[in-house]
């Protein structure tokens, strides 16, 4: 649930990132609806084989994403990780920044500029 009217720009956003992923619907509101006119009431975006749902609020309220709920990408390569690392975490936040932590030969914990936590791992 995105605060803002941002869900389309954070969807365009992740499908960009990923060779294999698209925006499979969105339902906006109308303007005989309870929210402004335009803004996603439902869409479904899919990454690889992942498919997730998202929508835009327009009540304010006192949360938002969390890094306890992560999208977890295991990467096949350390171009891919290092063009992903790249463009989720232009204008985010980086947890964990880019390093072999002994897990992985490379790993990142991120939030993205839209506040969602991506977790990125070159086995």
């Amino acid at each position: 649930m995105f605060q803002g009217g941002v869900a389309e720009r954070a969807m365009n956003l992740y499908v960009d990132c990923f060779d294999d992923a698209e925006i499979q619907t969105i339902t906006r509101y109308g303007s005989d609806q309870p929210a402004r006119e335009g803004t996603v009431m439902q869409a479904t975006f899919r990454i690889k084989d992942q498919e997730f749902m998202c929508i835009d609020s327009d009540i304010s309220h006192g949360f938002d994403f969390t890094p306890s709920f992560s999208i977890y990408i295991t990467c096949e390569s350390l171009e891919e990780f290092d063009q992903l690392y790249n463009k989720l975490s232009e204008g985010g936040f980086t947890m964990m920044p880019p390093d072999n932590y002994g897990f992985s030969t490379k790993f990142a914990w991120l939030n993205d500029r839209f506040g969602v936590s991506w977790q990125l791992n070159v086995s």
